[in-house]
């Protein structure tokens, strides 16, 4: 019987989705607006499937990434994955966005003979990234992980090879790490790179919880006041 996932990536600014079958990506859309996930997740999903004649429950699970990302773009994502799966009965799974950008690596054609490591970043703002490091095909060798990048970072890995750097974070690093054993790649992860962890989730039969399943966020939320807010809070403050 034919195995169907729709694949949704939210992490970051660019919205995508997939529909996979039987391992294969046979359809992909994505939108260019850049952080409209919460108007054009579930629009982006339903375009998909009226490409290929198909409603929610003809498929078997939902595949979404699960982080880490940007905090309101993983909440969109978490809560319209649960609402197809709900609503058309279907299992829910989740696959890591670093693990996506190393898929999309391999995919791309980025990696090269003699790529020693792949080190998939996330942009975490200022010159902190989401990161961990993989080997090329694919195994994960080091706790995904906030970092601050500076000219020492990831020396003891480019002194053994080839390093290649992917995702929205690569970009403002290249500046910073130099040597001629890196190489960047500015992208951002994409559904269509979601396949292999997502079959693999599925035929391990790692379902998530739809009702508690939460996003890997990494770090906690923290809500910033603007300046003018502070201000006119010291003020009142001030004034009684």
């Amino acid at each position: 019987m034919m195995n169907r996932i729709i694949l949704l990536e939210t992490s970051v600014s660019l919205c995508s989705a997939a529909l996979a079958e039987d391992g294969k990506v046979v359809a992909y859309k994505e939108c260019p607006e850049p952080r409209a996930h919460a108007s054009q997740a579930a629009p982006l999903v339903k375009a998909l499937l009226d490409e290929k004649g198909l409603k929610v429950k003809d498929c078997d699970a939902v595949c979404l990434s699960k982080g880490p990302g940007s905090y309101t773009s993983l909440r969109v994502g978490s809560s319209t994955a649960k609402g197809l799966c709900f609503g058309a009965g279907i299992k829910l799974l989740s696959a890591g966005t670093l693990d996506i950008l190393v898929n999309q690596a391999i995919d791309e054609g980025f990696i090269t003979a003699d790529t020693k490591y792949i080190v998939p970043m996330i942009d975490a703002r200022r010159m902190e990234v989401y990161t961990a490091v993989f080997t090329p095909d694919g195994k994960q060798v080091t706790e995904t992980e906030p970092m601050i990048i500076d000219e020492n970072s990831f020396a003891d890995r480019l002194a053994e090879g080839k390093v290649l750097f992917i995702g929205d974070g690569a970009g403002k690093c290249e500046g910073t790490i130099k040597s001629e054993n890196a190489t960047f790649v500015q992208t951002e992860p994409k559904a269509k790179s979601m396949v292999r962890p997502a079959m693999q989730a599925w035929n391990e039969k790692r379902f998530e919880d739809i009702a508690y399943f939460e996003p890997f966020y990494l770090k906690q939320f923290v809500a910033t006041v603007s300046k003018n807010n502070i201000l006119e809070l010291a003020v009142k403050k001030a004034s009684k």
